[in-house]
């Protein structure tokens, strides 16, 4: 490839390959899930290690609160499957697969992100969408979770999609994706739905009859279809996201899981996941009047959604690509101007914003990189927990804490490993059983004896010196050994 062949791909594919590097490089640091991805995380091992054999599915034995799709495990499973299979011929440990669906969707949401980057860069220009990219590239949270197995994640790639025909002025397009995001993957997607069509009549960009027909006729196709493939899936009839919507909004049983004020998403969740970007924001709808019409309907959205007492950043992570280009246009007015006096301040103002975003994010990196305690334990009980008798199986028992904090069925090995989950279990009961290997949340345990600990993530400390703060950690995880296993209490372990 000669220079101006490299040239000319890295001024095509430049910024999916800084994008998709840094997600990647976020994957195979972190590649454990925690439990709000457990459904799909679960489905798409089944799909590729069980197949056809639906008893033996996960979701069927752990069901969890509200049922959740198929479609996207399906989709993610089948965009996967060709390195599974390679995985598969060279005999790779199961762990390889969880990093190629985490791969495989992140390519999903990127390429969706693409689209809507280049309506950015065709409606405001190349260097709006440079600076698009850099603000998007600063954060920690956007790429971080780009990967990750979520139903928010995966409404962000059709959520991607609407920005991109938004902007190019395909607007019953626009609409017919968020219908079926809201329908097949998060139904909160209605929240966004309503204030852009609201906007789009008021503003006389769409007929109301001609946008009934085409919504309804959409409406119905996703229903249908998340009616079939699930009602198959879970062996009986079901439309997953109208359960969760009636669990969340009728019954209102989301806040058991924890509540916040009606101001977090602004003053928390906003701030940590858009940094430098947050300010930003603002004064781009201010600068630019093109802004404003795509501001406004995300930032009622973000407001609607901040009524619902149960709050989590993933619910409103959707909203940030917008917000990402109302900044990208205030940041590129910043710095064609930065010549000029008072421009030159908030050009400094702007540098110094993103370095502290970068420091922000390296900081929420090696917090999160931290928050996986279980899975680290099991990898590391995998390595040194091999016994003389290899003939035996060797029962490795996970507590619900421990499966909500980094493992899943992708992190089990084959014989002579076996695994149960079983849930309930009185804390004195365990010595009534024949585990050989316990891993929880407990120090001690009656008839097991402590082998080893797994740090995690326990809060940040400021300090007066450099760096600014500390990362302090301490134990979340024991794995522990059955006392009865003369092999077991041979061997040195490093203790708790």
């Amino acid at each position: 490839m000669n220079s101006s062949s490299f040239s000319k791909f890295l001024k095509i594919y430049g910024y999916d390959i800084v994008l998709g590097l840094i997600a990647t490089f976020y994957v195979l640091a972190v590649p454990y899930t925690k439990v709000e991805e457990s459904f799909n995380v679960q489905a798409m091992h089944d799909i590729f290690y069980h197949r056809h054999h639906l008893d033996n599915y996960d979701h069927l034995e752990f069901p969890g609160v509200v049922p959740r799709t198929f479609i996207g495990a399906l989709l993610v499973s089948v965009l996967a499957s060709p390195i599974i299979l390679v995985m598969s011929f060279l005999h790779l440990p199961k762990t390889y697969g969880l990093i190629a669906v985490r791969l495989a969707l992140g390519c999903i949401t990127l390429s969706t992100l693409r689209f809507f980057r280049a309506q950015v860069r065709y409606k405001f220009g190349s260097q709006v969408e440079a600076f698009f990219v850099i603000l998007t590239a600063f954060q920690f949270h956007l790429l971080f979770y780009c990967t990750r197995p979520l139903p928010n994640i995966l409404a962000l790639g059709i959520v991607n999609l609407a920005y991109g025909f938004w902007l190019k002025g395909d607007f019953y397009a626009a609409l017919n994706c968020l219908i079926f995001s809201a329908v097949v993957f998060r139904c909160d997607m209605v929240l966004l739905l309503c204030p852009l069509g609201l906007v789009l009549l008021l503003t006389k960009s769409i007929s109301l009859w001609k946008a009934l027909k085409c919504c309804i006729g959409m409406a119905l196709l996703s229903v249908g279809l998340t009616v079939l493939v699930d009602s198959i899936m879970w062996k009986k009839l079901v439309w997953p996201e109208f359960e969760v919507l009636w669990f969340n909004s009728v019954l209102n049983r989301s806040s058991e899981w924890g509540t916040h004020s009606f101001h977090w998403y602004f003053t928390s969740a906003l701030p940590r996941s858009l940094l430098a970007a947050y300010p930003l924001c603002f004064l781009g709808a201010l600068l630019d009047r093109r802004v404003l019409p795509f501001v406004i309907p995300v930032f009622t959205f973000v407001l609607l959604y901040s009524k619902l007492p149960h709050k989590e950043l993933r619910f409103i992570i959707s909203s940030v690509p917008i917000f990402n280009l109302s900044a990208a246009v205030a940041a590129s007015r910043i710095f064609m101007n930065r010549k000029k006096a008072f421009w030159k301040l908030l050009s400094i103002i702007l540098t110094g914003f993103l370095l502290i975003s970068l420091g922000c994010t390296a900081a929420t990196f090696m917090a999160s990189y931290e928050n996986y305690p279980s899975g680290y334990a099991l990898k590391y009980l995998h390595q040194i927990g091999h016994l003389a008798s290899n003939i035996e199986e060797q029962w490795v028992h996970i507590d619900p804490y421990s499966a909500m904090n980094g493992i899943s069925r992708f992190c089990e090995n084959d014989f002579p490993w076996r695994y149960s989950k079983e849930e309930s279990i009185p804390l004195k009961e365990y010595q009534n059983r024949n585990f050989t290997y316990l891993i929880n949340e407990h120090l001690l345990v009656e008839g097991y004896k402590c082998l080893f600990s797994m740090d995690g993530f326990s809060r940040v400390r400021p300090q007066l010196r450099f760096p600014p703060f500390l990362l302090i950690k301490e134990p979340k995880v024991y794995v522990h050994g059955n006392i009865k296993n003369e092999d077991l209490m041979n061997k040195n372990w490093p203790g708790c």
